[in-house]
């Protein structure tokens, strides 16, 4: 190190160090101390002596701190050992002579000390104190690595010394006790991090690409800070005891001193721009590029740093950032469904793709949304505050339920190919929001009964033309013809069903697995509702146990259609069967049992339905009737474990008279 001319110092002066920036060390770390106190008038020598412990005499202090410092072939004085940057040396040199002048055990040969020895020795502390902060100042210069290391050596000495001379009156203390060489370091290195921060501006390079003065302020800022404690991981932290903490104490002085330049930063109004920048410093690459480094991770505790803003300036960036994303997503999903609408106003064919058509809508509402969450969880750190972008899916399937209806209106000679492609789309955002576990459950229903409302418009479309076509079969079941079965009306009403599902091309094969099954449900629906109309009666047993067979067959031979067309609808084969039974069955206490199981099965089974079903066997007395309804009424009330989807309740049945 550069030797440097002492400035004159006042010996006589006691007070507090002021501490100044470190841009200029030689006048910053001049110290002042106040005048010694005098016993009487004259200033005479006081007259108290203190008695060092064993522990802090010169001769066990130097053994114990002779692995810290390289061993001296020479026997230098004070001032050499200062000049040559030995600064432990330095330091064990004025503590023996301290230790000489103050100790109690002064034999009576020694010559008292006088005021010129005490006022040579302040001057000497002075001197080492001074040069101790301009090697903490330059702890960063790689050729003032064995300096450091000795300084702080020098700087545990001092406060060791300080801790002896506390149990000691004030007034009875040399005037340079305590040294409180630990503050002054702590002090000057939050000095020097604040200086290295302020002048990243000039010395970081690499940020010429950044678009924003505000960014590359905070990039240069963050490099400065990287590279920084890699720095102190690698060189400096070698020159501390690991009381020291010195990795922590370093991070944390960075921490602090970014925090405040954020916080500077973020004061004024700040630009968009800025804004998502700054939270992303924050949340990614201050925590995870400069913190989580490797090298650095088994050498500082990160969470302990705390919050890099305070928690109202933080919200307002916050709050900036999302209600500019939502907008933002809310635009993108307005775009998507009207490119939609635009596609479905040409008359080209949909894209097909494995054989069925196909739209991109949901796709790309699925990309746009996961993406702006993705990029929101980064850059707040914080899936929940994030989700609330997600919240503007409710609006954009409230406009596609409104685009649908609306082409459902028109005439648009491809209105079945576009409901084709729309059923693909609504079946994947049915499926993107069931799997949204962080979704409440209230919203979670809302929106997954609008896409319901969706599907059943679009499967309206497709099941109403059916249903239209099927009528004149339907007004012949359980009529007269078909109980005598002088006709095939079930068989002429399967084939029909079979011609009108072969026209379901170009569907995606789960969408068509999904009409098909509600099909299968509504067809079966108007069986039941047919044969609960009651123009066939059923006089007698024989009667009743035909109509029952044609029953079980019907259940099979319909079933057996879907099930081969694809339906998943198993559960709709055991309908007709257990309907069967009742017909079946004969005994009045077997039918009211009977009853209360078909109940329990079908909870949504009504009592007039019940009634209805009974007025097919007009054998039945009103005796009978009474107690079957009593019954159903008393023991209805506990339905087996498994329920099968709701059935009788789309049933409508006459109001009757009993």
């Amino acid at each position: 190190m550069k030797t440097i001319q002492l400035p004159t110092i006042n010996l006589r002066r006691k007070s507090k160090d002021v501490l100044e920036s470190p841009e200029a060390p030689c006048a910053a770390m001049s110290t002042e101390q106040t005048e010694k106190s005098s016993n009487g008038a004259g200033g005479e020598k006081r007259k108290n002596k203190i008695r060092f412990p064993d522990r802090m005499k010169m001769t066990s202090l130097m053994k114990r701190h002779k692995h810290k410092s390289p061993e001296v072939p020479v026997v230098l004085d004070f001032n050499q050992n200062l000049e040559q940057n030995h600064l432990a040396e330095a330091s064990q040199h004025l503590l023996a002579q301290e230790e000489r002048l103050f100790s109690s055990e002064t034999t009576d040969e020694q010559v008292p000390c006088t005021d010129d020895e005490e006022d040579r020795l302040q001057k000497d502390y002075e001197a080492l104190k001074l040069r101790l902060r301009m090697v903490i100042h330059d702890s960063f210069n790689m050729d003032n690595q064995v300096t450091l290391k000795s300084a702080v050596t020098a700087i545990l000495q001092e406060e060791e010394r300080d801790h002896v001379w506390e149990k000691t009156a004030k007034h009875e203390r040399p005037v340079w006790r305590p040294m409180e060489c630990r503050e002054i370091h702590n002090t000057l290195l939050q000095k020097v991090v604040e200086v290295r921060l302020q002048r990243a501006n000039e010395e970081e390079s690499g940020v010429d690409k950044l678009s924003t003065s505000l960014k590359k302020d905070v990039c240069r800022m963050g490099k400065r800070i990287q590279n920084d404690l890699l720095q102190v991981v690698r060189d400096v932290q070698g020159c501390y005891p690991p009381e020291f903490d010195v990795c922590n104490m370093y991070t944390q002085l960075y921490h602090q001193a970014f925090s405040m330049k954020l916080q500077e930063l973020t004061q004024s109004n700040t630009e968009l721009e800025d804004c998502i920048y700054i939270l992303s410093w924050i949340n990614d690459y201050y925590p995870k590029g400069v913190l989580q480094q490797k090298e650095l991770e088994s050498h500082i505790s990160s969470e302990a740093l705390g919050p890099l803003l305070p928690t109202e300036c933080l919200k307002t960036l916050e709050e900036q950032y999302l209600s500019h994303k939502e907008a933002e997503v809310r635009t993108w999903l307005s775009s998507a469904l009207k490119k939609e609408e635009e596609l479905w106003q040409t008359d080209e064919k949909p894209e097909l793709m494995d054989n069925y058509y196909i739209s991109h809508l949901a796709i790309d509402v699925i990309h746009l949304v996961d993406g702006a969450i993705k990029e929101a969880v980064t850059i707040l750190g914080n899936e929940d505050k994030a989700q609330r972008i997600l919240f503007q899916l409710s609006s954009f399937l409230a406009s596609y339920k409104k685009s649908i209806a609306e082409l459902l209106k028109g005439k648009n000679k491809n209105i079945p190919d576009i409901l084709k492609t729309s059923l693909v789309s609504i079946k994947q955002l049915r499926e993107y929001i069931k799997a949204r576990e962080n979704l409440a459950e209230d919203v979670k229903g809302t929106w997954l009964s609008t896409v319901a409302d969706l599907r059943e418009s679009c499967h309206r479309y497709f099941l109403s033309t059916i249903h239209k076509e099927l009528k004149l079969h339907y007004r012949k079941l359980w009529t007269q013809a078909w109980f005598s079965g002088s006709h095939n009306i079930l068989g002429d009403l399967l084939s029909a069903l079979e011609d009108q599902i072969t026209r379901f091309t170009f569907l995606k094969p789960a969408c068509m697995e999904e009409l098909l099954s509600q099909l299968h449900t509504e067809v079966m629906m108007e069986y039941v509702r047919r044969m609960l109309k009651r123009k066939v009666k059923l006089k007698d047993k024989d009667e009743q146990e035909t109509a029952a067979t044609f029953l079980c067959e019907d259940s099979a031979r319909i079933n057996a259609l879907f099930i081969k067309a694809g339906s998943k609808e198993k559960w709709l084969s055991s309908v007709l069967p257990k309907i069967s039974e009742v017909l079946r069955l004969q005994d009045a206490g077997s039918l009211q049992l009977e009853i209360v199981t078909l109940a329990r099965t079908y909870p949504d089974i009504s009592e007039r339905q019940v009634l209805a079903l009974l007025q097919l066997k007009t054998n039945l007395s009103s005796v009978d009737v009474r107690n079957i309804k009593e019954s159903l009424i008393e023991n209805r009330t506990s339905p087996v474990s498994e329920l099968p989807p709701p059935f009788f309740c789309n049933v409508p049945v006459k109001r009757m008279l009993i």
